[in-house]
């Protein structure tokens, strides 16, 4: 795995950023978190609160909720995709509370030697957040109808 060094000389953590908050998110910090300087490639993902959910009403907004033991699982998925990449940073940032359509829900970021590892590492840790961190997320509808995704 490849890792920057801090300015003792000794090896740096690759996991700059990891959060779960109920305040809005922003890209430009996760960006920042991941720069290093072995980085060739950094590859970020933003997911946002769209307005439908393959249901024929759209979506009036949504609440996420986080299990006391997120935290802990998110750097659990972070390692994993760290030890598994080379990976120079990375950062995950996920939000709970209540978000309207177009809020920003999660921003991870991965930077690593290539671009082909930084692409692939990212949607690894996105699609690993996703899987097995537990967050779950409760919809409604402009119909009135709810439900819950994740849980």
């Amino acid at each position: 795995m490849a890792r920057t060094h801090d300015p003792d000389g000794g090896p740096q953590d690759p996991i700059r950023l990891l959060a779960i908050r109920d305040t809005p998110l922003s890209v430009d910090e996760v960006f920042r978190a991941v720069g290093a300087d072995v980085a060739g490639g950094t590859a970020l993902f933003v997911g946002t609160v769209r307005d439908h959910d393959g249901r024929p009403e759209q979506v009036s907004g949504l609440s996420y909720s986080a299990h006391p033991s997120a935290e802990a699982e998110l750097r659990r998925v972070a390692e994993k995709v760290a030890a598994d990449f080379p990976v120079a940073a990375m950062a995950a940032v996920h939000r709970v509370g209540d978000l309207a359509v177009g809020d920003l829900a999660v921003v991870v970021a991965v930077s690593c030697p290539h671009r082909a590892e930084a692409f692939t590492a990212c949607r690894r840790l996105i699609d690993d957040l996703k899987r097995e961190v537990p967050i779950w997320k409760h919809q409604t509808f402009e119909d009135g109808a709810e439900e819950w995704v994740g849980a």
